[in-house]
C-alpha cells in the first residue's frame, strides 16, 4: 500500500479537521436542491468508472444493482481491531434510527438520523460542560451516535485514524465495520463507553470485546468506507458492514472520558455522509 493510498484510507472518514460533528442548531439547513445535486454529482462521477458498492444506506431498502465482487470480510473476532470512531447522528437509516435530522449544512453537519425513541427529561439533563467541543458544535444529552468499531485482516493495532488498518505487508486488507448506534443519556446507570470501547488482546488478536451483541440481528451488507468527502465521489475501500438495528443508551459523561483519553486520539464526533440512493451503487443485502 503506498504512502498516497494510507493518506487517501485515512482522509476517507476523518477527512481532517473539515469533517467534525456539528451541533444540529449550530447551522442552517441548506436546500433540498443542495443535496439533490450532490447526487447527480455523486451519479455523474462513479458512472461506468468501476467503484463498488458503497455506503451508508437504507438498510430497510434490501435492492441493490452493484454486483462488484469482493468477499466478505471474516467474522470480526479473527481480525484486529484498528480503530474506535463515531459520528453525530447515524450515518445509516434503518432499525431505531429512522428520523431524519435535517439537511445540514451540506458538508455533513447537523445531517443524518436520529433516535426514534424517546428520552426521560432526567436523561436529557445538560452535563453543564461541553463534551467534545469542536468550533462546529459539541455532544449534548440527546444526541444520537454511530459507532463504527474498523477491523482489519492486515497485522494492524489500534492507533490514531483508519490508516492504521493498513499495512505495507499487505496492499488490500479486508475491512470490516461491526456498528452500534448510540443515544447519549446523563445517566450513570447507562452503558459505559469507556468499557464499550475498551481494547485487548485475544488469542494475538485486538478486540474490542464489550461490543454489544443484543442489539438485535445485525444487518450485513458489502459497502464502503464513509464520511461527507465522498458525498460527490465515490469511496475506492471496500468494507464489509455490520449493523446492529436497536440503538443502545450510552452515558454521555463516559464519551467524555474516553475523548480524554483513548489510544484512537478522538476528541470530537464526525460528519456524517448523505445517505446513497442510487441502486447502481448499492449492493444487493440478502434477505
Amino acid at each position: 500500500m503506498t504512502s498516497l493510498a494510507v493518506t487517501a484510507f485515512a482522509a476517507s472518514v476523518l477527512d481532517s479537521t473539515a469533517v467534525l460533528a456539528a451541533n444540529t442548531n449550530s447551522h442552517d439547513h441548506v436546500d433540498d436542491h443542495v443535496i439533490q445535486e450532490q447526487r447527480e454529482n455523486l451519479a455523474k462521477t462513479t458512472k461506468d468508472a468501476g467503484f463498488g458498492p458503497q455506503s451508508p444506506r437504507d438498510l430497510s431498502q434490501h435492492a441493490g444493482e452493484n454486483t462488484r465482487a469482493f468477499s466478505t470480510a471474516p467474522a470480526y473476532t479473527a481480525m484486529n481491531l484498528c480503530d474506535i470512531h463515531f459520528h453525530e447522528n447515524a450515518e445509516h437509516k434503518g432499525g431505531e434510527f429512522t428520523t431524519y435530522a435535517g439537511n445540514g449544512n451540506g458538508k455533513g453537519f447537523g445531517t443524518g438520523f436520529k433516535y426514534d425513541g424517546t428520552l426521560t427529561d432526567a436523561e436529557l439533563t445538560p452535563v453543564g460542560h461541553p463534551v467534545g467541543d469542536s468550533e462546529y458544535g459539541d455532544l449534548q444529552s440527546g444526541d444520537t451516535i454511530e459507532i463504527h468499531f474498523v477491523h482489519s485482516t492486515a497485522q494492524a493495532q489500534p492507533g490514531p485514524t483508519l490508516g492504521t488498518c493498513l499495512s505495507d505487508a499487505i496492499a488490500n486488507p479486508q475491512l470490516r465495520v461491526e456498528t452500534v448506534v448510540a443515544v447519549l443519556v446523563n445517566d450513570p446507570k447507562a452503558a459505559d463507553f469507556t468499557q464499550m470501547a475498551a481494547v485487548s488482546k485475544v488469542d494475538g488478536l485486538y478486540q474490542a470485546e464489550n461490543i454489544p451483541n443484543n442489539l438485535g440481528t445485525p444487518v450485513l451488507y458489502e459497502g464502503s468506507t464513509t464520511g461527507p468527502s465522498y458525498n460527490e465521489k465515490g469511496s475506492p475501500f471496500q468494507v464489509t458492514w455490520s449493523v446492529r438495528p436497536q440503538v443502545i443508551k450510552v452515558d454521555i459523561n463516559s464519551v467524555d472520558a474516553w475523548f480524554k483519553d483513548n489510544v484512537f486520539h478522538e476528541d470530537h464526533a464526525h460528519g456524517v455522509r448523505n445517505l446513497v440512493e442510487n441502486v447502481h451503487l448499492l449492493s444487493p443485502i440478502d434477505q
